[in-house]
């Protein structure tokens, strides 16, 4: 297929032609405009508020999650925000500031580094590259005011067809969190935080600034990030303009695996530690240095009868993962836009949306030398990745209570790579359509019930066309597939201050040429493939939430989280066996004491089983369950002054908190990431 910009073009042509609809049918809608509430609490088309966004995934019929991250005690980490949600599985690295493995419902579950699996967006465009991959360090929770979650083919965006759904990051905007904060706990870490911003009756702006630092758990595990965001609005009685920037410098040391025996006896080491260990992580110095610098802006046009959303989005990155192996430069632009006309007609919702986005990259492997970590040049490659889509959507209220919700995603996907030094290229394109139906019964305000059946799609990113295996000639890679089966519903129980929600989710998919990304015996990338059999996801996704009465004036607020997943082999070489990568049960609970402006109490994450590390399932190499136990008390003095303390693995518990994968492995292998020791964080914020 070749990488013209005709699509592009037409997307373009269409959006302006399209232009003239609000203007020429307002005369014919009887409704008013929408009025526009900046503010604390006010929303708008750009920047819903949490109750405009809540009714907008109640006309999803699947599972999906609501995040406020500014309710969060503690937001140091991206784990601190998607804590406590059920269906999202984050697994941490090195516990600092660095890349936890992110998934939901199986997706990217081998990618090393993390980059694949979910659409990640801000504010409601795309943050990955066009070739699916992502840096999830350049994700900010601290300057979201809501993250939204579309787990798997609920997803609505036109480009987001994978098995892991969407991720939408909404920034705060105007004077919303303004105030400087102060943070800093055990293995040297400190985090400082400052946002200002402005508004009006039509404009609004904000900045934020951020560093953090963290020495680490482990040896060679220090960590650091910086970061600038800021964006601009404008608003009128039927349009908003946004426009939104960002500079992310991330930098990390990575410790690398070790063998079990080395975790049980001494989990703060690194190979290299002692004499006879076959690598040396200080001589190689694997380590991830990247830095992007974003914008982007969207308008909005209409009101909710009619109404588009036109937005573009420019990104550059700067990306070099060294690993003990192999190092992999990576520089580039992505640039992107995203249009949606959407509507009601009588008793039927709709919209219909393309996306284009396309990135050009330059990517080198160097050899990374035993010695020193001096490089020697494996290959140079020229990629250009590109993605078409289209959606149309449609919603058919039969009743107040009963509507029918289809989908029909169109994509067409771009991957081309040429090695320069010795001309190999390889040109893959994929054209495929992804569907949804379902259905969604309200009989009454406390209750909703859905069902679906919906296509994924996936592509293979560049980190598994281009492999460390077979660095001198890129690999042909199909498409993963999947069919999935969702039911489920969600509701509140009882009324009152003490009415308890909850929500419960069962999925299957059925998936086909599953990416399979593994590693060697020494624990770095050996390549990717295609399982050649079936393989099976199947899950529950269940959380509970609500408030109890307490002592006196005071009361027990609670959260719990249940993951269930069940990845299985269905044929070939592993029928059977467990897919490796994600604990078959994963429990986060909370419970707070909440009396004036403190709350107190414990929380607990729980892994009650073992999970494989390979998908052979060999007896003695999988990662042991644990239980980690901590503590917190925040405290509110008024409107402006808050503080928390925070008490993390308080029984000292050495654990595996993440590992590789291989085909097969042995219990001597470096296989496990020690996961963080008893620590203490503190913080002190003040808002403006």
């Amino acid at each position: 297929m070749p990488t013209t910009p005709a699509f592009p073009r037409i997307a373009l042509a269409i959006a302006l032609g399209a232009l003239w609809l609000p203007g020429a049918q307002a005369n014919e809608v009887s409704t008013l405009a929408p009025v526009l509430v900046t503010g604390e609490g006010g929303a708008t088309p750009l920047q819903p508020s949490a109750r405009t966004e809540a009714a907008k995934l109640q006309r999803v019929p699947g599972g999906t999650n609501l995040i406020e991250p500014q309710k969060e005690p503690r937001l140091a980490t991206l784990r601190d925000a998607l804590d406590f949600q059920p269906g999202i599985v984050v697994q941490e690295f090195f516990g600092g500031i660095d890349q936890p493995r992110l998934n939901i419902r199986g997706s990217g579950i081998q990618s090393n580094p993390v980059n694949r699996g979910v659409l990640l967006m801000q504010d409601g465009l795309p943050l990955n590259e066009a070739d699916g991959s992502f840096v999830i360090g350049f994700l900010e929770p601290r300057n979201s005011r809501l993250i939204s979650v579309r787990r798997g083919a609920n997803a609505l965006s036109p480009g987001a067809t994978t098995l892991g759904g969407e991720m939408d990051l909404q920034s705060l905007t105007g004077t919303q969190g303004d105030g400087i904060s102060v943070d800093g706990g055990s293995f040297g870490r400190l985090g400082l935080y400052a946002a200002k911003g402005f508004e009006s009756e039509r404009l609004d702006g904000r900045l934020s600034v951020s560093h953090d630092k963290s020495d680490g758990y482990r040896h060679h595990s220090s960590s650091k990030r910086s970061s600038v965001q800021g964006n601009f609005g404008v608003r009128g009685d039927r349009f908003e303009n946004r426009t939104y920037f960002s500079y992310t410098d991330l930098e990390f040391d990575i410790p690398n695996v070790i063998p079990r025996s080395r975790l049980e006896s001494d989990p703060r080491s690194v190979m290299g530690d002692y004499p006879n260990d076959p690598v040396n992580v200080y001589k190689r110095d694997p380590n991830r240095k990247s830095r992007q610098l974003r914008l982007a802006n969207r308008s909005y046009w209409g009101t909710e009868d009619l109404n588009q959303t036109f937005g573009v989005y420019w990104q550059n990155i700067d990306d070099t993962f060294t690993s003990p192996e192999v190092s992999y430069p990576t520089t580039g632009h992505t640039y992107g836009s995203q249009w949606q006309l959407a509507g009601k007609l009588s008793s039927l919702d709709y919209r219909l949306a393309l996306d284009w986005a396309r990135s050009n990259m330059d990517r080198e492997l160097h050899a990374v030398s035993p010695e020193g970590g001096r490089l020697r040049e494996l290959a140079n490659y020229d990629l250009q990745a590109e993605n078409r889509s289209a959606v149309l959507g449609l919603q058919w209220h039969l009743t107040d209570q009963f509507s029918l919700v289809g989908d029909l995603k169109y994509t067409q996907a771009v991957r081309d790579a040429r090695n320069r030094n010795n001309g190999i290229s390889l040109n893959q394109d994929w054209s495929y359509a992804s569907p949804k139906a379902g259905v969604l019964w309200k009989p009454s305000d406390a209750l909703r019930l859905f069902a679906n059946i919906s296509r994924s799609n996936e592509a293979p990113t560049y980190w598994e066309i281009i492999s460390a295996s077979s660095p001198a000639a890129p690999q042909r890679l199909d498409l993963q597939r999947a069919t999935t089966y969702e039911i489920g519903g969600d509701g509140t129980l009882g009324s009152g201050d003490y009415a308890a929600n909850w929500s419960l989710t069962l999925y299957r998919s059925n998936v086909r040429d599953e990416l399979m990304h593994v590693s060697n015996a020494n624990g770095t990338s050996a390549g990717t493939y295609n399982y050649r059999g079936r393989t099976r996801h199947q899950g529950i996704e269940a959380g509970l939430r609500g408030t109890l009465p307490g002592f006196g004036a005071g009361a027990f607020d609670y959260r719990l989280a249940y993951t269930y997943s069940d990845f299985r082999f269905r044929g070939g070489e592993f029928d059977g066996n467990h897919i490796a990568g994600v604990p078959k049960h994963l429990i986060a609970a909370e419970v707070l004491y909440r009396v004036g402006g403190w709350r107190v109490g414990p929380n607990l994450r729980w892994i009650p089983s073992s999970t494989p590390t390979n998908h052979a399932n060999v007896s003695g190499t999988q990662q042991d369950s644990y239980a980690l136990l901590g503590f917190r008390v925040a405290y509110q003095h008024d409107k402006h002054w808050s503080a928390y303390l925070a008490a993390d693995n308080i029984t000292d518990k050495t654990y595996a908190s993440s590992y590789v994968i291989r085909d097969r492995a042995t219990d001597a292998m470096p296989t496990f990431l020690s996961g963080n020791g008893r620590s203490f964080s503190a913080a002190l914020s003040y808002k403006f």
